[in-house]
């Protein structure tokens, strides 16, 4: 009230001289409160702001480690998984390996079987005809017998030969050296029964001028010249260009 009734003593000029500096004051105190209010509400706003993003960072960054250890745990299963092909990859290739084993065994197996029943074709005292792989190792046996100079157990494996394969190609070649074998074994009777069979069943045979030479041989053995000068006249007469026919023309000569 003082201080309102020195205001109303004092004249208008001094009155007029203190207003600015009262009404200054006044509003300059408004205007920085109204200042700090807008910086507080600034700075609230601010801290929300920062608290919501670091809300939203911690969240991202949660999302984020999830994300790496859901990839991680993804990554493990993926190798885990390719181990597990790995090891059915190789497993599979054993195995591939042991049946492609197994199919060479069962393929050479079959190439032997094949072997031991496919017929093979034979070039053989200037015939060609076609055997069995046993039959051919039959003959090839009985004749290793008589290179060995076996004469008995050779004239029995062509006997046994020519009943196991009467129809063989190798027949008219058994039957020349089964009559050898008995004549080399002295049974010259079964030698002369052996060659004309041979003369008989196979007369243009490359071994027939010789099977008759050697019936001649084993009827002289047997005393029968007669029946020898008959053989060697056949000879000359049925084979005259043959290598046998010029050594049955000499004994003709001196069975006269």
């Amino acid at each position: 009230m003082r201080s309102v009734s020195r205001l109303l003593g004092c004249g208008p000029l001094a009155l007029a001289a203190m207003w600015p500096l009262q009404s200054h004051a006044l509003f300059g105190d408004d205007e920085a409160r109204r200042a700090i209010i807008e910086l507080r509400q600034k700075v609230d706003a601010t801290q929300q702001s920062t608290t919501a993003a670091n809300a939203e960072a911690r969240e991202n960054s949660a999302a984020t480690r999830r994300s790496l250890l859901e990839l991680s745990n993804q990554i493990e299963q993926l190798r885990a998984e390719l181990a597990r092909m790995r090891g059915q990859n190789e497993q599979l290739a054993r195995e591939v390996s042991e049946l492609q084993r197994q199919q060479k065994d069962v393929q050479a197996g079959v190439d032997e079987r094949l072997r031991k029943v496919e017929p093979l074709r034979i070039e053989h005292d200037g015939q060609s005809f076609t055997v069995a792989p046993n039959e051919k190792r039959d003959f090839d046996a009985a004749m290793e017998l008589m290179r060995k100079a076996e004469f008995g157990q050779a004239g029995a494996a062509y006997n046994s030969f020519l009943q196991r394969y009467p129809a063989s190609g190798y027949r008219p070649s058994v039957l020349y050296w089964l009559g050898n074998a008995q004549y080399a074994s002295r049974a010259y009777k079964e030698s002369v029964e052996s060659h004309r069979r041979l003369v008989t069943e196979f007369p243009t045979h490359m071994r027939t001028p010789e099977a008759l030479l050697a019936m001649a041989n084993s009827q002289i053995e047997l005393k029968d010249p007669k029946a020898s000068r008959r053989t060697l006249e056949d000879l000359v007469k049925a084979h005259p260009n043959s290598e046998a026919a010029a050594a049955g023309r000499e004994r003709l000569a001196r069975l006269r």
